[in-house]
Order: C-alpha cells, then sequence, then structure tokens
C-alpha cells in the first residue's frame, strides 16, 4: 500500500511525519492535542467524534472506561477531564496513533490514561462504559466482529456509546447489533450522524 492510499487503521503507517498541534474546544473543556499524518483526521477533530462528544451522557456505573479507536486521543483525554476519579483504556491498531495518544496524555497531566493494542487489554477486563467513534471503513464482517469482541467486555450494567454517519448505515448497525442481544438505541442524532447507545446481552 503505497503512503498516499495507507489508512488510519494501518498498523504501522510509514506516511511522512508531519506533527501539528490541534485545539479542540468543547462546550465544557479544551485540548491541545499533537496529531500527525497517517492518523484518524489529524487536521481537525472528526465532526462524528465531535457529535459523540458533545452528546453522549455520563456513564451511569462505576468502573473502568474504553475508549475503542482512540486515535490520537480526543475522547480518551475527555473522559479523562471529566471524570477524572476513572481509569480509561484507549485501544488503537495504529501505533503512532498511541504514541500520540500517550504523548497527548502526558502533555495534558492525565495519568489515568493507559493506551493499548487490541491484544494488550488483559482478558478479564471489564469496562463501565465504551465510548467510541468506530472505525467503518475497516469493511461490515470486520466492523462487526471488532463491535461485538468490545462490546462482550461490558460489565452487565455497561453501556456501549457509538457514533456512526447516518448515510453509513448507523440504523442498519442499530439492528443489527439488537438482533445479536445487544439493544442498541439512538440517543442523539446531529449533523448527519447518529449516536446509539449499545446494551450488554441480557
Amino acid at each position: 500500500m503505497t503512503e498516499q492510499h495507507q489508512h488510519y487503521f494501518t498498523a504501522d503507517p510509514n506516511a511522512v511525519s508531519e506533527p501539528r498541534l490541534l485545539t479542540v474546544e468543547l462546550p465544557d473543556l479544551t485540548l491541545k492535542l499533537t496529531t500527525d499524518a497517517g492518523v484518524f483526521s489529524p487536521k481537525q477533530l472528526d465532526p462524528g467524534t465531535r457529535v459523540l462528544l458533545e452528546n453522549a451522557p455520563a456513564p451511569t456505573v462505576d468502573g473502568h472506561l474504553l475508549d475503542v479507536g482512540c486515535g490520537y486521543g480526543p475522547i480518551a483525554l475527555t473522559l479523562a477531564k471529566r471524570y477524572p476519579g476513572r481509569k480509561i483504556t484507549g485501544v488503537d491498531v495504529n501505533t503512532r496513533s498511541l504514541e500520540l495518544a500517550r504523548a497527548n496524555a502526558k502533555a495534558a497531566g492525565l495519568d489515568t490514561i493507559t493506551c493499548l493494542l487490541p491484544e494488550e487489554v488483559p482478558a478479564d477486563a471489564r469496562f463501565a462504559a465504551i465510548y467510541s467513534n468506530p472505525p467503518i471503513r475497516i469493511g461490515k464482517q470486520a466492523l462487526h466482529e471488532l463491535l461485538l469482541h468490545w462490546l462482550d467486555r461490558l460489565l452487565p450494567d455497561g453501556v456501549a456509546y457509538l457514533v456512526v454517519q447516518k448515510n453509513l448505515g448507523s440504523d442498519s448497525l442499530a439492528k443489527w447489533l439488537t438482533e445479536q442481544g445487544h439493544s442498541t438505541r439512538r440517543i442523539a442524532t446531529d449533523k448527519g450522524y447518529r449516536v446509539l447507545a449499545a446494551r450488554p446481552k441480557a
């Protein structure tokens, strides 16, 4: 795969490094994040991620939080700032993204964030809530496998909050998750995105 055609879900992107500082302003906080080429949405906060962060509610049960597809860290850092008593795990397959997320957490003085490859997450780890802008473009089968894997890590009363573009199949994904036993409903719609809340299997 050539540099210009690499995806953000490439494990070890060889795109020429072009670090930049990004300021993310949300209604309740501001983040200074370093981004780089070869990661997801390096030039601006992805609109879907913004919709998720502006609409997803606080976790309703005690426990650790999970950011699936953490990129350079906007979701994980926002969670750490909003819920300082919580441990946050960010997972991504992109090693450059993980390095950036770790550096951004350190620069922000947030020591509750751990950024890992998926296979590095302990098998017995369970989470009170998942917040994710999932990588839709990896393909339907891979996406389904990814979501089912992490939804199985929810605590019994936990919730996964997912943001998906309407025209990329948010409604059909919600239906499919419900069919798999993960009761899923839409809790917000904004700028062409749906925020979905998915429950563990009964």
